[in-house]
This record gives structure tokens, C-alpha cells and sequence, in this order.
């Protein structure tokens, strides 16, 4: 006598096919994550469109003092975020000491320089030398090491005794070297990078060099040009001065009715 078949169960066919979706889910999920890169890691001279940050939500960044020129109270900022090691902020360096330069004196305008080394190997001595520039500062020489690092940077960045030339630049500076080398080493100069870095993070800097004017960032294909960069600064200081006249067209009416 033939056994009658048990009709055969759907549950294997069921849980296969729930293992083959959530592995369809995980793959998706793993390929997103990987092509989404930490803002450290990202390559330089990016040409990529940048979204406005919400400068106000951001940590301050390392007190403004040595890394300033210009007025403190002026109505339009320029903030550069630069890596020591970085080509493209080498080739930008000269830019913007011409840009600095050509406003000197001008009440509405500022120049920030912000540490933004990028945490990637061919980087290694970056943030070192955003110490480096930190410790000069401290003898009153931010700028002229600054100078010094971005136009000496072939010379330096492959070279195992960069502390030494550092050393001889500090020297050709008129700077107490045993100092310099002692802050290079010290906490201070690390903490107001690491304030930078943090700063850059939280405005969404993920290539050098990163320029915001009053906060706009400027496209990578602007900073090779000072004229370009003039006309942005110009239209700033004109926007500003624009609406500080409207203000104060708007506040006599109502000054005036109070006098009555």
C-alpha cells in the first residue's frame, strides 16, 4: 500500500527568503557606509559644491589673536582652513597673502588662518606643523613661520629632519629656538589646532584648502584668482554697508516719533 505523501512545508521557502532580503538590506547598507568618507580623510583641492554652514552653531575655533590680521570688529571675514602638507594651500598661500595685503587698514575686513591637517598618511608632519606655527606665534612670529613653511614645503615634507629645519627657519626668524622647540612640543599649541580642527569639523570642512567669506564657502576654482576674490570681499563689504544704511533709514522714523 502506497504511504501518502505529508504535504511538504512552506516555512523553509519562507525563512530563505527573509535570510536573502536582509541580506540584499545589509549589502545596501555596507556599500553606503563605505563610500561616505570622515571629513579627515577627504583629498584636497576639492571642486565639489559645499552647502552653507551654520557658522553660529559651530565651535569658536582657536581664540582669534595670532592668527588674525585686520580688524577685530570688521564686518566681513575671511577664514581659511589650510593643511601645512597640502599642494593646493601652497599654491593658494601667495593668494592670500595678496588679498590680506590689499586690504590692510580696511575696517570692514579680517583675514583668519585656521589648522585643518588632514589625518591622512602622505600628511604625517601636517599637524606638527600647525604646532609649529603656533609655538612662532607665540614668540610674536605666526605669519613669518607660516610664510616660511608653505614656501619651503617640498623642502621639509619628505625630509626625516624636518625639526631641524624648522629649527634653522625659527633661527633665521630671530626666535629663542630652545623655546620654540619646548611650545613645538607643548600643550598649548596642540590645543588651539585641535580647537581648529574641531571648528572645521563642525562647519563641514572635508578638503584643503576651505574659504568662507562672512561664511559663503568660496569655490576651489576661485582661490587661484585675487580678482575673483576681490569681487566676493567687494560684494560683502558693499552688502554689509548696504544694510547698515537701511537700518538706519528704518530706525529715524521711529526715533523721530518718540521725540513727539
Amino acid at each position: 500500500m502506497k504511504k501518502q505523501e505529508k504535504p511538504k512545508s512552506g516555512m523553509p521557502l519562507l525563512i530563505i527568503g527573509l535570510v536573502f532580503v536582509a541580506a540584499v538590506i545589509g549589502a545596501i547598507y555596507i556599500y553606503n557606509s563605505g563610500t561616505s568618507s570622515p571629513a579627515t580623510t577627504a583629498s584636497s583641492n576639492s571642486t565639489a559644491a559645499r552647502p552653507t554652514p551654520n557658522m553660529a552653531n559651530a565651535p569658536a575655533g582657536a581664540p582669534i589673536g595670532v592668527n588674525m590680521l585686520g580688524s577685530q570688529t570688521a564686518a566681513v571675514t575671511v577664514e581659511e582652513f589650510a593643511d601645512y602638507q597640502c599642494g593646493g594651500c601652497a599654491a593658494v598661500h601667495p593668494v592670500m597673502k595678496e588679498l590680506a595685503s590689499a586690504y590692510a587698514g580696511n575696517r570692514n575686513f579680517r583675514f583668519i588662518y585656521r589648522h585643518y591637517p588632514l589625518a591622512i598618511p602622505a600628511h604625517d608632519k601636517s599637524y606638527e606643523a600647525s604646532a609649529a606655527t603656533e609655538a612662532a606665534g607665540l614668540q610674536g612670529k605666526f605669519w613669518q613661520m607660516q610664510d616660511q613653511l608653505f614656501r619651503n614645503q617640498a623642502a621639509w615634507t619628505a625630509n626625516p629632519n624636518y625639526r631641524q629645519i624648522w629649527s634653522e627657519y625659527a633661527t633665521n626668524l630671530g626666535m629663542d629656538v630652545q623655546r620654540f622647540q619646548a611650545d613645538l612640543a607643548g600643550i598649548q599649541t596642540k590645543n588651539r589646532v585641535d580647537a581648529d580642527i574641531q571648528r572645521g569639523r563642525a562647519l563641514g570642512v572635508s578638503s584643503t584648502p576651505t574659504v568662507f567669506v562672512n561664511g559663503k564657502a568660496v569655490p576651489f576654482s576661485e582661490l587661484n584668482n585675487i580678482a575673483s576674490l576681490r569681487r566676493i570681499v567687494d560684494a560683502e563689504i558693499a552688502a554689509v554697508a548696504a544694510a547698515q544704511q537701511s537700518n538706519s533709514a528704518n530706525s529715524a522714523p521711529a526715533a523721530a516719533s518718540s521725540n513727539q
